[in-house]
């Protein structure tokens, strides 16, 4: 009995010394409602955990809210948080969840009326609407639903929460029409965070944003926004973040002073139309952290009182009209990690004093008058830099002895035109360089040995082109196992192509070593390579084409011209499911082509250029038959031809480097050669002249509803032209000159609107000219030759019934003409004489740097951007 007595005393102790313990727990542990955990338990079960998108290891944060745990404290849940004094959900957090479903009014989620907070971004909504049932979680402060694959109208029941001072509906598709931008802020007066980025709101800026005075972040990138932006809002005596980038139809000025300090420390301003000079009150932005105005209409010089942003760590001007010298203030802004003045009118030197600028990790001064010599031991000190581009500008590089391993450590490299003429030293000691661009230099002699032999591991993307580079290329090249693009164009290189080449890494995409002087056969190409362009042409490659070609099964574009090539037509290239441009022009491919295996033969093709071989027998009517894509009018929304498209993933650095391809092309004109940069990808084109194809024009011609050239002159041609080619609405550019066509021209090809360009010269046509459209507009050489024509504009008159003035059209029709033309260039300056041939090659498009807070994308060719 004593023993139990004791015992109990015992606990009793235990009790009253843990008691305070107990009730500490207790306080900061709420016990959650019933009908809340109720609530949450139904909000997870209507959506399915998709992890397949996402490189997170992390478990979803409601891994562990179960029906097991019914008796347990949802407040203790993941991402849950509750009032420790009401036990009520005031906070739910449930970012980055995996969540895929449908979200709408039903939802239990709108039952948690205490919710304070909502934070539901980077989920994937399956593109349902914003339910108006938000409008019952009335004591919202916090609402998030960013990156979270919702669409429609943002709806108006979201500006009833008027206890809201953060609101992010960035990056979704929704739009914000009705209500409009000014009825959503109208009661939503305590806002200090409005996120709104990508949302289509395709209007004005509200001026009543200028009394938000609480406003600390204002993101409105890519909106559609437009007219004047109001300049009160600059005023704002919190706003810390301001951005307005990639609005292209919005206007305005930066204030020329301001009322009070700024708080400002990031301000985005790019690829909108603001104009005007960079004020002189830019020193008052004493916070500044990052300025990005690129793409603009600014101008002017950079004010000297720049220096003094001593905080400033981003500055990118570039793409803009600043003229004269960069400031020597500048070299004040050791903070600096990046720098952007390229495509500007800059001139003078570099400043030396950018030796000072020890934490500049990329620097961009491409696109300028810059002049005087370079001096690369001014670089040394800059341990950190690692991207800087020198390209197209005035200056004479002068490259030191001196330097050796001591150099900063490149990962991107571009000294483009910069007059070089010797291979820079320091690269011997670069090894993890990625992006090296030598390209428009004066760099002679053969390629050194160590060449191929820096960055191994690292280098993606090699270009030595428009030099003046001899003797052959090291199978040393191999070793480069990292590399995706070589472009060794426009010098004179010779002897064999190595061939490692078509086997030596399974990532090259990109082959360009047109215009040198290269002979012996093609390289076998080994399966599972990667490559999306080859260009051998403008060289002196013999024999049969390599039947190898077929295991490129990504090759969109090949171009074999002007080489030395003697081969039947390599029908076996149909089966390559992604080729899109074909050209062996100037080869001595022959014979008659066969018909096809099948009739799924070559399903991209758009563009052929056979031109200028010996090719004969009748036209390859079955090929014509199985090209479905040049019978599509459209290929989807207009834009230039690209290769495809495709990314680098730095290895462990976590930047992505995306690369865009346009394809280009030249047009022979009279004897000379017009090159265009960027070709539309919704034209056709078929090239076939300068053979020896004879019999008739299959009328099949006339499906391909999407050709916008047809070259057939300098042939055997005869029987009469085809009445289908009326059908080929887009067609601008027709040549059937130099054959034995007979008959009369077709009226039907009066329906040919967008025709620019049309010659049936040298041909046994009789009969009239049509006279309803613009054929009888033509000169009177596009008809020459046939002297059994009659009609304008030749000599020879048909009747008074037939030789009627043709009705002259008006300049706003002839505008209307040029305007519609898919090439985007003056048909009426280019087409005159046009010849046969098509030659067509790559373009490395711009690069833009989109920085986000974990990573960085970078286009090659204009620069890094942070978008």
């Amino acid at each position: 009995m004593i023993s139990f007595i004791f015992t109990r005393f015992i606990y009793f102790l235990l009790y009253i010394h843990l008691l305070p313990t107990l009730l500490c727990f207790s306080l900061s542990q709420p016990l959650c409602h019933d009908e809340e955990r109720s609530s949450l338990l139904q909000f997870k079960e209507s959506f399915i955990i998709n992890k397949s998108e996402s490189v997170s290891d992390d478990p979803p944060k409601v891994k562990f809210w179960t029906h097991e745990s019914q008796s347990s404290n949802c407040c203790s849940w993941g991402g849950v948080e509750c009032d420790e004094d009401t036990g009520h959900v005031i906070s739910l957090d449930l970012s980055s969840s995996f969540l895929y479903g449908s979200i709408d009014s039903n939802s239990s989620l709108f039952k948690l009326v205490h919710l304070q907070r909502l934070n539901l971004a980077d989920n994937h909504f399956n593109y349902s609407h914003i339910p108006i049932a938000i409008k019952h979680l009335s004591m919202l402060t916090s609402l998030n639903l960013s990156d979270s694959a919702f669409s429609g109208q943002i709806p108006s029941e979201i500006s009833t929460l008027s206890k809201l001072s953060s609101l992010s509906l960035s990056h979704n598709r929704l739009e914000l029409k009705g209500p409009n931008f000014e009825t959503l802020i109208t009661n939503l007066t305590g806002l200090e965070q409005l996120h709104l980025s990508q949302v289509d709101i395709s209007s004005t800026v509200p001026k009543s944003l200028a009394n938000l005075t609480s406003l600390t972040s204002l993101l409105l990138r890519d909106c559609g926004l437009k007219g004047e932006f109001p300049g009160d809002i600059f005023q704002l005596p919190n706003l810390q973040i301001l951005n307005v980038q990639l609005n292209e139809d919005l206007s305005g000025k930066l204030p020329p002073l301001l009322k009070q300090s700024s708080s400002l420390k990031v301000l985005r301003v790019a690829h909108t139309s603001f104009f005007g000079e960079l004020p002189s009150f830019i020193e008052k932005l004493t916070s500044l952290k990052e300025l990005n105005a690129s793409g603009c209409n600014l101008s002017g010089m950079i004010p000297t009182s720049i220096g003094k942003l001593n905080q400033l760590a981003y500055l990118d001007l570039s793409e803009n009209n600043f003229w004269g010298k960069i400031p020597l203030s500048l070299a004040n802004l050791t903070q600096l990690i990046e720098l952007y003045l390229d495509s500007n009118h800059f001139s003078g030197p570099i400043p030396l004093s950018f030796s000072k600028l020890i934490n500049l990790e990329i620097l961009y001064l491409r696109n300028n008058y810059l002049s005087g010599t370079v001096n690369f031991d001014m670089f040394i000190g800059l341990k950190n830099l690692t991207a800087m581009d020198l390209s197209n500008n005035k200056i004479s590089p002068l490259i030191e002895s001196s330097m050796n391993e001591t150099f900063p450590q490149f990962t991107s490299l571009k000294l483009s035109n910069c007059s070089l003429r010797k291979w820079p030293d320091f690269l011997r000691h670069q090894s993890r360089m990625e992006v090296l661009n030598l390209n428009g230099n004066h760099i002679g002699g053969r390629i050194p040995e160590w060449m191929w032999n820096i960055s191994r591991e690292t280098l993606f993307t090699f270009s030595l082109s428009e030099n003046s580079l001899i003797g052959e290329v090291s199978p040393t090249i191999c070793n480069l196992s990292s590399l995706e693009v070589l472009l060794l164009s426009h010098n004179k290189l010779s002897g064999k192509l190595p061939q490692c080449l078509g086997s030596f890494s399974k990532s090259v995409s990109i082959l360009d070593l047109s215009d040198n002087a290269f002979s012996g056969n093609i390289p076998t190409f080994t399966e599972g390579n990667q490559l999306k362009i080859i260009d051998l042409g403008h060289n002196q490659l013999q024999g049969i084409l390599s039947q190898s070609l077929t295991n490129c099964k990504m090759l969109g574009y090949l171009n074999l011209e002007s080489n030395k090539l003697n081969d039947v037509f390599p029908y076996w290239l149909g089966t390559l499911p992604e080729l899109e441009i074909l050209v062996l022009k100037s080869n001595t491919f022959h014979g008659v082509i066969e018909e096809p295996m099948t009739n799924l033969d070559f399903p991209k093709l758009r563009i052929i250029d056979a031109s200028y071989n010996n090719f004969s027998g009748k036209l390859p009517l079955k090929y014509m038959q199985s090209w479905k894509a040049m019978g599509s009018r459209s290929v989807g929304e207009f834009e230039y031809m690209l290769s495809i498209p495709f990314k680098h993933v730095e290895r462990g650095g976590g930047q992505v480097w995306q690369m865009h391809y346009y394809y280009t092309i030249t047009i022979a004109i009279k004897g000379a050669d017009r090159h265009y940069k960027e070709l539309p990808n919704l034209i056709a084109i078929i090239n076939l002249c300068n053979n020896n194809f004879d019999g008739e024009i299959p009328e099949v011609i006339g499906n391909l509803l999407g050709l916008y050239s047809i070259d057939l002159s300098n042939n055997n041609l005869a029987g009469s032209i085809p009445s289908s080619l009326g059908n080929l609405t887009e067609l601008e550019s027709l040549d059937l000159s130099q054959n034995e066509l007979s008959g009369e021209i077709p009226r039907e090809l009066a329906q040919l609107t967008f025709l620019q360009y049309f010659n049936v010269s040298h041909n046994h046509l009789t009969g009239p000219i049509p006279q309803e459209n613009q054929l009888s507009r033509f000169e009177s050489s596009s008809y020459e030759g046939n002297l059994g024509l009659c009609g304008i504009p030749v000599p020879n008159k048909c009747g008074d019934s037939e030789a009627l003035e043709p009705v002259p059209l008006s300049s706003s029709e002839e505008e209307q003409e040029e305007s519609t033309s898919p090439f985007n260039f003056g048909w009426k300056v280019v087409v005159i004489g046009y010849g046969c041939g098509f030659v067509f090659g790559f373009l490395i498009g711009q690069i833009v740097l989109a920085r986000k807070p974990n990573w960085f994308a970078i286009l090659l060719g204009s620069g890094i951007r942070r978008q």
